[in-house]
């Protein structure tokens, strides 16, 4: 299976803009900037890739981790996975640090940790990620 992502920029790194269109359509003509990428710390410039690489891995994370736990016979309820991509600018990508609450009648912490951990290591996203650093911080909420 393969899906595909087209950007298109104009201009130089600092003073030009770019769009970002996917496959599905989920995203079309979507703007990115310096500014979004390097300079504006609140999000609100437009996206970078950064963020969409932090969507891609908290998604991920979460339906891999929904399969692991309906395995063991404890179905989530409700999953809330976020990433946190660290870009630094001259270094690169040197992190995604996923946080984790999730609801799962049945289940013990120990047990929700260990399948949650499990989950990161398998999960397709983190694999891809292998040459950063990938940290979990799990709870039952």
């Amino acid at each position: 299976m393969k899906r595909s992502a087209t950007a298109n920029w104009t201009g130089s790194l600092t003073d030009g803009n770019g769009t970002l269109d996917t496959q599905s359509g989920a995203l079309k003509t979507l703007p990115y900037t310096f500014k979004g990428r390097f300079v504006d710390e609140t999000g609100q410039s437009g996206t970078n890739p950064e963020e969409l690489i932090a969507a891609a891995h908290a998604g991920c994370f979460a339906m891999q981790l929904a399969h692991f736990l309906a395995e063991n016979g404890t179905t989530a309820t409700h999953l809330q996975v976020s990433a946190a991509v660290e870009l630094i600018p001259g270094t690169g990508i040197t992190s995604s640090a996923l946080t984790l609450v999730g609801t799962v009648p049945g289940i013990d912490a120990a047990k929700f940790a260990e399948i949650a951990e499990k989950a990161k290591a398998a999960c397709p996203v983190s694999n891809a990620l292998g040459a950063i650093a990938i940290t979990l911080d799990a709870k039952l909420g």
